[in-house]
């Protein structure tokens, strides 16, 4: 069989199994309410967690950005691709988060692919040596592939059961008279398909405990959890005590596009040396700089916009729950509605489209067999308003579908 025979089976299998992904393309920007298909749908389907992809201040900055810097650089960072811009923003990430350095990708999926292979593929003065990758079971398919970079030959790559403390620490000490180069754990801060968060605090004590670095990608956390949206070690009061940070600038943050990795000066500047993803790609466009900056300084100054969040959260989990539909629990804005089959989660999306709500099923190999669900993500674009409506539309559906009495 040829290539186009090979695809065309699988694209006829995806098909018939329900499980083939749609693209609906949305008719206006991104926010609480979008435009598709000709009519107005609350939106439940955005990682736009800070509704901050179309707020007037990051568009003005944008276009300001452009103005004075223009739209491209057309090159990486170490040849003419830093403006003092780019300077500006990686200081800003880091004070935010209180680290001492951080360095800008093109998405977090690139910070990811970069960091694993950068530091375990590299001799460091070590002819002969192993390193070990400690990793939760759930973590992001980012987190996935830049281990599947790292060579079998010096990097063993070790799997813990989901947010499960006991397992990690059984695999640590086994492993404690090992002579590793390099320990490592790795894992989300927070799980973007079940929404729950790693128990960061006893992951700190036991990374500190057998001299492991600890790398949190909090792609879904930072804007989003703790007081002041600084993520889920702020969440968990350990601010300050994670080693290496992974984030995105395309979810909470502006919701355009970018990603870094936040630390020490030293493993910072060695990132700069030797990320691939970092020195081989060019650089963030000004436009996107400048509006990431416009966004970090309303998420400091603007108290009431985390606020509004978690208010709006609270208040649709607690009512999706009251109509009799199962929810994972949590606090997190991403609130999964469990249906169990493909088909299910995909007519359901379906119909609610054409009850104005847009939202987006998943299901295997995305979540496991059996645990299909339709995954509602929450905004502060939301208004009490749009977040009845789309209640209504759930329960309206949800009784045509026989999925609630």
């Amino acid at each position: 069989m040829n290539v186009n025979e090979l695809v065309t089976a699988e694209l006829a299998r995806l098909e018939e199994s329900k499980t083939f992904k749609y693209e609906t393309a949305l008719q206006s920007a991104q926010g609480g309410v979008v435009k598709v298909g000709g009519k107005e749908a609350v939106m439940l389907a955005s990682n736009n967690y800070l509704g901050m992809s179309n707020h007037p201040a990051v568009k003005r900055a944008a276009l300001d950005g452009l103005k004075k810097y223009g739209y491209g650089l057309a090159s990486v960072r170490f040849l003419t691709g830093t403006q003092t811009i780019h300077l500006e923003l990686e200081k800003q990430i880091s004070k935010f988060l209180k680290t001492e350095d951080t360095i800008l990708f093109s998405s977090s999926f690139a910070a990811n692919v970069a960091f694993f292979a950068a530091l375990t593929n590299e001799k460091l003065g070590f002819e002969n040596y192993r390193d070990v990758i400690y990793s939760d079971r759930l973590n992001h398919a980012s987190i996935i592939d830049g281990q599947r970079l790292c060579r079998p030959e010096s990097t063993d790559k070790k799997i813990y059961n989901h947010c499960d403390v006991a397992d990690l620490e059984r695999q640590l000490e086994e492993d404690k008279t090992k002579a590793y180069r390099i320990r490592m754990i790795a894992t989300d801060g927070v799980f973007s398909m079940e929404g729950d968060l790693a128990p960061l605090p006893k992951i700190v004590e036991l990374a500190r405990n057998y001299s492991a670095l600890l790398f949190v990608d909090d792609a879904h956390g930072i804007g989003v959890c703790g007081k002041t949206g600084r993520g889920t070690a702020e969440h968990h009061r350990v601010l300050g005590s994670i080693d290496v940070y992974s984030g995105t600038l395309g979810k909470a943050i502006g919701g355009a596009a970018g990603g870094f990795l936040s630390g020490s000066v030293e493993l910072i500047s060695y990132m700069r040396q030797k990320a691939r993803p970092y020195i081989f790609s060019n650089s963030l466009p000004p436009a996107i700089v400048c509006a990431t900056m416009e966004a970090f300084r309303l998420l400091n100054t603007d108290k009431s916009i985390v606020r509004r969040l978690h208010e709006n959260t609270a208040y649709f989990r607690k009512e999706i729950q009251a109509l009799g539909f199962k929810i994972l629990e949590g606090i997190h804005p991403i609130v999964p509605v469990m249906l169990g089959e493909a088909a299910i989660a995909q007519e359901m999306s379906t119909q609610l489209l054409k009850a104005g709500v847009y939202i987006k099923g998943l299901w295997y190999p995305v979540v496991p067999k059996g645990e299909a669900r339709l995954r509602a993500q929450i905004s502060a674009a939301h208004t009490r308003k749009d977040l009845d409506r789309a209640l209504e539309a759930f329960e309206k559906v949800g009784k045509k579908m026989k999925i609630i009495s």
